[in-house]
């Protein structure tokens, strides 16, 4: 890894560019950069996420994801390098499975409402499509390992689940917020 900085204003990033985990320097628009920034982001959105009540087990399970997000962008910033194991898209995978299975059938889309929890959780998932969009952009110029955008898939799919199980815990007996379609509309005056 590169050297750590303890001095946070350096102003060496004052011409545009940024410095790589390998010491090479880049446009701050630079593909990977814009990778790791929105990884940062996703970072920073289940760091507020996780300032809401939860139950436990969801607790553990997104400090985990931090700290992947964290390995991640490590990964991301230094080419070539490899520091997200695919035991983390596992993880996130047997995740999926617990979580969705407690959850009831969708009816219709659902809207990115509810509990504040669950509305955070639904920006975690598009900040989690975003991420993965970038690294897929990255991917085209790059040579880019498969887990990075496997593991942002699956966690977008996990944010989308566990903003149906935030809906669900505050113990009001609440329900995903749906999206008002004609379908739905016509079934329900039949």
């Amino acid at each position: 890894m590169g050297n750590r900085l303890t001095q946070i204003a350096t102003r060496t990033g004052d011409d545009g560019t940024t410095g790589l985990g390998d010491n090479t320097r880049v446009p701050k628009h630079h593909l990977r950069v814009q990778a790791m920034g929105d990884v940062d982001e996703l970072n920073s959105h289940i760091g507020l996420l996780l300032c809401e009540p939860m139950a436990p087990e969801v607790r553990e399970l997104l400090i985990d994801v931090q700290h992947q997000l964290f390995n991640l962008g490590g990964e991301l910033s230094i080419p070539g390098f490899e520091l997200l194991q695919e035991q983390a898209v596992l993880q996130l995978d047997q995740a999926l499975a617990t979580h969705n299975a407690a959850l009831p059938r969708l009816q219709e889309f659902i809207l990115p409402a509810g509990t504040r929890a669950a509305a955070q959780a639904h920006i975690c998932r598009t900040v989690a499509r975003r991420a993965e969009r970038a690294v897929v952009a990255l991917g085209v110029q790059e040579t880019v390992r498969e887990t990075p955008r496997h593991y942002l898939n699956r966690l977008s799919d996990l944010m989308f689940v566990l903003s149906r199980v935030f809906n669900r815990m505050d113990g009001s007996g609440g329900d995903d917020v749906y999206w008002k379609s004609e379908r739905l509309a016509r079934a329900a005056a039949e």
